[in-house]
């Protein structure tokens, strides 16, 4: 796989569908933290979702009749219910829960049980140290988590990513003859928490498939829960070679240059509250790695981490940064009155989603084109 190459252009996902806003003060920011932040889903929005679904069904139906068109106009369309916050448990669809099926459809995702479990059956990965380091300590503290995601499922998962990639590499280095050499994967810090999310959505439903892959003969025609598994498993593949490659490269250039633009957009956005915090000696790479790093992942509480990664899936990951910010300006008060703020950034307060999106969407609009450029490439975004 090549590296992407960042577009010229505004995205339009990103830019022109999102919901026009005012313009922007930090005070405006401020006080705007929320009559929406808690907000849940509204019988009429459950009701347009109940109609996006029925239509995705119907198409599915009619594979032969559906064309590039209606699959534009049924992305615009879940990229517009994204924004009026997908329904957590309120709503099932003919596919199953609606999360999981709208983030496969965002991503694109197809799967097949056979590769999984052959790629499981390969046991430890040259990464496996590396993964066992870091699995056990995967979101400790969420007990929701914990009790829906074993760590055993963790580990296979992130074992059999790295096989995949080693085949992948192997098969694309063959093939090219260019001179760039094709992105590679392994496992590096952070991917543990990446992949948490994908493990607790698909955990919601579960189908019981046949293994008749595995190594071990006596394994085989044994029933195996492993469908939700396996589809967290091709979402997360996909969402990391596809969303964020530069985000997991061995050195995460993506993060180090996400947290750059973070000191660029905040100054942007709030000079005061960015010269207060240099004035501190602090910058993005002090306070806010881990929340470039797994995309906002490592802050509590689970369920509002869900909805603000709807969007991110939705207008693209490149916002992330811009949510990050929006979470300095909800906490801009505070902070100013601070004389040590790095007590206070040391753990960010609970993510509020709706509150995050809603002054996200107001600076994405207001940021230069150019920076607005260098924040969708930095990702390494397949667009």
């Amino acid at each position: 796989m090549s590296s992407p190459a960042a577009q010229s252009s505004k995205e339009p996902t990103a830019q022109s569908e999102l919901p026009p806003t005012a313009s922007s003060s930090s005070s405006q920011i401020t006080e705007n933290r929320s009559p929406h932040s808690s907000g849940s889903t509204t019988a009429e929005d459950l009701s347009a979702w109940s109609k996006f679904f029925n239509r995705h069904a119907q198409l599915g139906r009619n594979r032969r009749h559906r064309n590039e068109s209606d699959h534009k106009e049924s992305m615009r369309k879940l990229r517009r219910l994204v924004l009026n916050r997908v329904p957590d448990d309120d709503l099932h669809t003919p596919f199953g829960p609606s999360r999981p099926l709208v983030w496969k459809l965002l991503l694109g995702v197809d799967c097949s049980a056979t590769h999984y479990l052959d790629l499981v059956a390969r046991g430890p990965s040259p990464a496996h140290v590396k993964i066992r380091n870091d699995t056990f300590r995967t979101l400790a503290t969420d007990q929701g988590f914990k009790e829906r995601v074993s760590e055993e499922m963790l580990i296979r998962l992130l074992e059999a990513f790295v096989w995949r990639s080693m085949d992948m590499y192997e098969d694309d280095a063959e093939a090219s003859m260019e001179e760039d050499a094709p992105l590679s994967f392994s496992y590096v810090q952070g991917m543990n928490v990446l992949a948490a999310p994908f493990l607790y959505v698909y955990s919601a439903q579960s189908a019981t498939l046949t293994s008749t892959s595995l190594s071990d003969p006596a394994a085989k025609g044994k029933q195996r829960k492993i469908g939700s598994e396996m589809e967290a498993f091709y979402c997360f593949a996909a969402f990391i070679e596809r969303c964020c490659p530069l985000y997991v490269q061995p050195t995460l250039v993506g993060v180090h240059a996400g947290l750059e633009l973070l000191d660029r957009c905040l100054n942007i956005a709030d000079p005061s509250l960015f010269a207060h915090l240099r004035s501190k000696n602090l910058t993005a790479e002090l306070y806010a790695f881990p929340s470039v790093l797994t995309l906002c992942a490592c802050t509590a509480p689970l369920s509002e981490v869900l909805h603000l990664w709807d969007f991110l899936l939705a207008f693209g990951v490149h916002l992330n940064i811009l949510c990050v910010v929006a979470q300095l300006l909800l906490m801009r008060d505070q902070l100013m009155d601070s004389a040590s703020p790095m007590k206070l950034l040391r753990s960010f307060p609970p993510i509020k989603a709706r509150a995050i999106i809603g002054i996200t969407t107001t600076l994405v609009r207001d940021l230069p084109d150019e920076i607005y450029q260098e924040l969708v490439a930095h990702t390494g975004a397949m667009l």
